[in-house]
This record gives structure tokens, C-alpha cells and sequence, in this order.
């Protein structure tokens, strides 16, 4: 998920294209079920399912062009990697925005509703900003690790930890800024209002630096034990 050789046009497109669909299938999948089921938890059940297929797919097919962020964070770790140019970081966070509310605004459309909607689904306090904590620093050290042991895996990985984390976090794991930011702009069942993006857009940068620190310290390569100091081995 590191930066490809993929001209910058490119990468822009596949970064503002997958998160149009991720966002268009999490929040078009939420007016599906809530229309089909009044059952809070079947609802949530077939919300998660298709947002965890759907980062399968985007991730497979869209990797090998832009590193299939669709996410400012994982933009932000990438870039404090030195695997994506830093110069790179304010155009692909742009792209994953403006995809990202052109997600909500497709999803709006195919099911006729109104295409600019404000959300006014509370989602605030201690509990779910620790929420986007912990799920912003699972799909991070999931997608580090990933990279770093199983790179051929990291689409099922996300797609199942995602899948997961809708689960067992009180705030749905939205982990991403983009997508909150979409997700601020429908009045369905998985918005989010606007005055509580700041809340859950600073647990998320916190829980992407949180793990990026540990997975430094965690997953860095082995070192022969011959070769390494005092003050190493001590560590």
C-alpha cells in the first residue's frame, strides 16, 4: 500500500474512485437494510458485510495504482514511512474527500432521497471517540503488519478486521476522516453529524499514531544477534 509508479493523475483517480465506492456502498447498504429490516442489528449486520466486501475488491483491484488508501490517516502513516512522497499527501487527502462526498451524494441518488443532506445522528463522548481510537489503530496495525508479513493478504485482512471492528466498537469503526466526512452529509442510518467530526477526526489521526509508533518499534526487521549492542539486546 505504498506509493506505485503510477502517474500522479492516476493515483488521484483510483484514490478518489474507490473511496466514491466505498462510501457509496456504506452508506447506499445502511438505506438498504434500515428500508428492508426495522431490527437495529440485522440492519448493522448487512451494513457491515457489504462495506467488508467492498474493501476486498477496491483494494485488489485499485493496490497496484494508488496503494488503495481511501484514507487520510493511512495517507499520513504512509507518508511518516517515507513510502509515499510527502508532497503527495494534501492531493491524495483531497481526493479521498471530495470522492468520499461524491459517494454519499451517489448513494442519495440511486435511492432517490435528497443529494445534500445534513446527518443528525449523534455520535459523540469519551466512549465512542475511544472507539475511533481503538478502531483506527487495529485497521492501521493491521494494514502495517500486513504489509509487512502477508503483503498478498492485506485486501482480506482489512475487509475482515473492518468486518470485525463494525462490532466491537461503540462507534461502528468509521477510522477513517474521508469517510466521516461523507458520512456527516447523509441523514440515513449511518451518518454522523457535523458538529461531531472533530471528536472522532482526532481520535482517528491519535489511534493512526498510535499505531504507527508501535508497529516501528514491533515489526522492524530482525537483527543478527551477533552484530547487535549491549544497549540493543537490553530492548
Amino acid at each position: 500500500m505504498s506509493a506505485p509508479v503510477f502517474p500522479p493523475s492516476r493515483r488521484l483517480v483510483a484514490e478518489a474512485f474507490g473511496t466514491l465506492l466505498l462510501v457509496a456502498t456504506v452508506v447506499g447498504s445502511g438505506i438498504m437494510a434500515d428500508s428492508l429490516t426495522d431490527d437495529t442489528a440485522l440492519a448493522l449486520l448487512g451494513n457491515t458485510l457489504a462495506t467488508g466486501a467492498i474493501l476486498v475488491v477496491l483494494i485488489t483491484i485499485l493496490g497496484p495504482i494508488s496503494g488503495a488508501h481511501f484514507n487520510p490517516v493511512v495517507s499520513l502513516v504512509f507518508a511518516l514511512r517515507r513510502e509515499l512522497p510527502a508532497s503527495s499527501v494534501p492531493a491524495y487527502i483531497a481526493a479521498q474527500i471530495v470522492g468520499g462526498i461524491a459517494g454519499t451524494m451517489l448513494a442519495h441518488a440511486m435511492f432517490a432521497l435528497p443529494v445534500l443532506q445534513a446527518s443528525e445522528t449523534v455520535r459523540t463522548g469519551g466512549a465512542q471517540w475511544l472507539s475511533e481510537v481503538t478502531a483506527t489503530f487495529g485497521l492501521v496495525f493491521v494494514i502495517l503488519a500486513g504489509v509487512r508479513f502477508r503483503a498478498d493478504a492485506v485486501a482480506w485482512l482489512v475487509g475482515l478486521y473492518i468486518t470485525a471492528a463494525y462490532w466491537f466498537t461503540a462507534s461502528t469503526s468509521f477510522a477513517n476522516p474521508a469517510v466521516a466526512i461523507a458520512r456527516s452529509l447523509t441523514h440515513t442510518f449511518s451518518g454522523i453529524r457535523p458538529i461531531d467530526l472533530p471528536g472522532f477526526i482526532a481520535a482517528e489521526v491519535l489511534g493512526a499514531l498510535l499505531a504507527l509508533m508501535l508497529a516501528g518499534w514491533l515489526l522492524r526487521e530482525a537483527r543478527d544477534p551477533e552484530t547487535l549492542t549491549k544497549t540493543e539486546c537490553a530492548s
